[in-house]
């Protein structure tokens, strides 16, 4: 009893120590410039233009002959998913995109919404924006921007937005949602300048924002759409309303992580981890150490060599499918390393899956999307951003299948004000693709609780 009396008087100390050091910390960004060439003497062009996702039969025509020339490699017996993408069931993916696949009609599926495009510090960013279609008379949409990853699109909001825009319960919050692609992702243009990370992302579409109208707005994002809708809360806290992220990770190890990770096991009430907590974080020493290095080759090429990978990525779709969707079997649950198909239909359709490939290859932004990683970590791993807490209300989705598991008080080093910590039922990295439910049912919660609704 004594003991741990004395370690919460030392955790009481760790935490005013850490909160008393991140209160004064600002974060700053200057204007950019990602256009080729310097900017222009006059004003920006910011108009805002209509956009449609086309298609043409030259395309098609070209991707199907990539796919008929690629060259099998046999995978080892009984290696499933241990190696990478297995190569037998590759095999069938290419000829269900080569001979049953519709990119026509997908195209037709994309442009079900809106979507424009606006010049922004020089490069053209694209977006999807979505309004209520049945709001009842009095009531207000509330503006929620919503922030992809790699390797994701904008595709991945498909699923949740007839769910957030249209909601089903009378006491639900309709929103009008705003999907933009990431500069260098999609249909976004990439920047032409070395150095655009996740604050510059961050510093765009809170300019987005803005141009749309909206002075305060919510914004939600996972994987780098995480770090991107963090990054706007702590450039402009008075614009966003609420930040709701369903990616987590601890930027910065600080005294009270190493303190909660030595001694959690032990005495978990101490640092309020709950069973699950200590299930998630504390596994087998080997494993521990071992699963890192089986599924982040893919972040040390992309953090410093991008563009020798994505010149051949760029050129073969088979080549680039496997990248894609490898990520999309293991990030979505690590057991479907296992199976021989990855489980990638247990949770998506081919279609889903080939449709987010295909935003990939047909704008060629497979190496622009890549090089962010290396912008995002040219300062080293702890950026100053890393280091600035979140005061704006936040909401957080725990997956129990994401990469990474973040305990709330790990949550609460980061995010001093959070509202909402929810530990979902299921689902894993692509959640709002894999779970648009269950993720917009969360959303909704946030979102009562910080207008004082729930």
């Amino acid at each position: 009893m004594l003991l741990e009396v004395l370690l919460a008087l030392v955790l009481g100390a760790v935490v005013l120590l850490v909160l008393r050091r991140s209160k004064a910390a600002v974060l700053k960004t200057e204007d950019g410039w990602w256009g080729a060439g310097s900017p222009p003497a006059g004003a920006e062009d910011e108009s805002i233009r209509p956009f449609r996702v086309e298609t043409s039969r030259e395309e098609i025509e070209d991707l199907q002959r990539r796919i008929d020339q690629t060259r099998p490699v046999p995978s080892l017996e009984d290696s499933q998913f241990n190696y990478g993408f297995n190569s037998t069931y590759l095999q069938k993916v290419a000829a269900y995109w080569r001979n049953e696949f519709n990119w026509s009609k997908q195209v037709d599926k994309l442009n079900q919404y809106p979507h424009f495009k606006t010049k922004i510090e020089g490069i053209d960013v694209h977006y999807v924006h979505v309004k209520p279609k049945n709001l009842p008379e009095g009531r207000t949409a509330v503006p929620l921007i919503m922030v992809h990853g790699w390797p994701g699109s904008f595709y991945e909001f498909y699923g949740i937005l007839p769910l957030l825009t249209e909601p089903a319960n009378a006491d639900d919050v309709a929103f009008e949602v705003i999907c933009p692609s990431i500069p260098g992702y999609g249909f976004s243009e990439a920047p032409r300048k070395k150095g655009f990370n996740s604050v510059c992302a961050a510093r765009v579409f809170l300019k987005l924002m803005r141009r749309l109208g909206f002075g305060r707005f919510y914004a939600q994002g996972g994987d780098w759409g995480w770090q991107i809708t963090t990054n706007m809360a702590q450039l402009d806290p008075t614009a966003v309303k609420g930040l709701h992220i369903n990616f987590a990770p601890v930027e910065n190890v600080g005294p009270l992580v190493i303190l909660s990770i030595l001694l959690g096991r032990r005495f978990p009430g101490l640092f309020g981890f709950t069973e699950l907590d200590v299930k998630r974080l504390y596994p087998r020493v080997e494993k521990m150490l071992v699963e890192p290095l089986k599924e982040t080759g893919y972040f040390h090429i992309q953090a410093t060599k991008p563009d020798t990978a994505g010149r051949g990525l760029n050129d073969s779709p088979v080549g680039l499918a496997a990248y894609i969707l490898e990520k999309f079997s293991t990030w979505t649950d690590h057991e479907f390393r296992n199976l021989e198909d990855g489980g990638l239909e247990r949770k998506f359709s081919l279609e889903d899956l080939l449709t987010n490939v295909m935003i990939y290859w047909t704008t060629g932004s497979i190496t622009s999307s890549m090089r962010f990683y290396k912008e995002n970590f040219a300062k080293g791993f702890y950026p100053p951003h890393a280091r600035i807490p979140v005061t704006v209300p936040t909401g957080v989705a725990a997956f129990p299948n994401e990469l990474m598991h973040t305990p709330k008080l790990w949550a609460k080093q980061k995010n001093h004000k959070l509202k909402t910590y929810t530990t979902m039922a299921r689902g894993g990295h692509f959640a709002a693709m894999e779970e648009p439910g269950l993720m917009a049912q969360d959303i909704q919660k946030f979102i009562k609780v910080v207008e004082g609704k729930k």
